[in-house]
């Protein structure tokens, strides 16, 4: 008895010497503030970068029309708790909602700060899961052709082919963390 409570002392003793003074703070596996890339290999949207224009989001469009204080192309995002703002310094942020009803088929807009939802909109229920992915209930997105300049328009993934579009992909929207911000005010 004497002698296995020797060798777990010796053993918790090397174990002591082994660990660092102080171990370094974990980094956040969920930014809250960040950037989102199309993740679809093989596909024509594969690696693009989420954009923000005409109150929706869109992959490859030329120019998102925003206001911002800086050079930017991309939306940029803040997620509290469960819901999702297009990122901006000031006090009235834009806001994602969604639209899974039979009406809105998956439709995901933009409003700004004290507008009005559609009457089905929900504004609750984005996350960033365990592989640093966005979704909205647990699902992914689609994006579908003939947005605007060739653009493709984003969709929560609700239908297969939201508005009667063809062609739709279904994808991952991958976080992408953001240091240094630029604060935009999107077009609607």
């Amino acid at each position: 008895m004497k002698l296995s409570a020797a060798v777990f002392s010796a053993a918790m003793a090397g174990s002591a010497l082994a660990m660092p003074a102080s171990c370094p703070r974990p980094v956040d596996p969920k930014p809250k503030i960040f950037d989102l890339v199309a993740l679809r290999p093989s596909s024509p949207i594969q690696n693009f970068p989420v954009s923000a224009a005409n109150k929706g989001l869109l992959l490859n469009v030329a120019h998102q029309n925003a206001t911002c204080k800086g050079e930017n192309n991309r939306a940029t995002f803040r997620l509290d708790g469960s819901k999702l703002f297009l990122y901006s310094d000031g006090d009235k942020p834009q806001q994602m909602m969604v639209d899974r009803s039979g009406m809105g088929q998956g439709v995901m807009q933009y409003v700004d700060a004290g507008s009005r939802w559609s009457r089905n909109g929900e504004s609750e229920g984005w996350s960033i899961n365990a592989s640093g992915n966005l979704e909205f209930g647990g699902n992914n997105f689609l994006a579908c052709p003939g947005a605007i300049d060739g653009a493709w328009g984003i969709w929560a993934n609700v239908v297969s082919r939201p508005g009667g579009i063809e062609g739709c992909l279904d994808f991952v929207a991958h976080v992408v963390p953001v240091d240094n911000p630029v604060s935009c005010r999107y077009s609607s």
